[in-house]
């Protein structure tokens, strides 16, 4: 879990990071807004699912990053798409959050099955 821990920690600050140069650079408010909050919170709920009152627990926060994190792809793609990001700046961003979906995917898989023993 500290994996996931630590890359969904560090997605966030790439996020942040984004954001202020949509933001400066860019002049870019609206989607930069939608991709900060869905970006920061991935790790967010990954750190909570770290203290969960169950397994069940543990798997819904997870769901929640899941979803979260799929999110912030599509703020990604959109952004690309309308040309307020380069391929270069896209394909690295969207490559961390690829393997952090599968990250999370896989850590749910495996809860579920703990959880059917």
């Amino acid at each position: 879990m500290s994996i996931i821990k630590n890359k969904s920690f560090a997605f966030a600050v790439r996020i942040v990071n984004l954001n202020k140069h949509l933001i400066e650079v860019k002049k870019e408010y609206i989607m930069s807004k939608q991709l900060i909050r869905s970006g920061t919170a991935v790790g967010a709920l990954v750190r909570e699912a770290q203290n969960p009152e169950s397994i069940k627990d543990f798997i819904h926060k997870l769901a929640i990053a899941q979803k979260e994190c799929d999110e912030s792809m599509y703020w990604l793609e959109l952004l690309k798409t309308t040309n307020y990001l380069t391929d270069i700046e896209f394909d690295s961003m969207h490559f961390d959050a690829t393997e952090l979906l599968k990250m999370i995917k896989s850590a749910i898989s495996t809860s579920k099955k703990k959880l059917s023993l």
